[in-house]
């Protein structure tokens, strides 16, 4: 579970589970996350054999980052939380609507 420690790796993974990224797409994928904090993240989750990070020569050189084979494993994972996390704003949703009282005409 310390892979998905942190709090901006589960969106940095889910942002790679549609294929490999350049830096600046998965930062725009993930609003608020500063630029520090992304390499940081990206560092530490290449570390642990969550993700690649290829070098591609161009001028100037792109480097992108995908998942590797474990970091496909957590997918499923990050998708239940998702759909758990989901299914209680809607049931938040349907819990504050029902206790707003009506207006009497």
């Amino acid at each position: 579970m310390s892979l998905l420690s942190g709090l901006w790796s589960p969106e940095i993974i889910w942002s790679l589970s549609k294929g490999a990224r350049r830096f600046s797409e998965i930062r725009r994928n993930i609003p608020g996350i500063s630029a520090k904090v992304l390499t940081g993240r990206l560092r530490d989750l290449e570390r642990r054999g969550v993700l690649s990070r290829s070098v591609i020569p161009t001028s100037p050189p792109t480097v992108e980052y995908e998942l590797t084979s474990l970091g496909e494993e957590l997918l499923p994972a990050i998708q239940s939380i998702v759909e758990v996390g989901t299914r209680l704003i809607l049931r938040d949703r349907q819990l504050h609507d029902s206790d707003v009282p009506l207006k009497p005409d």
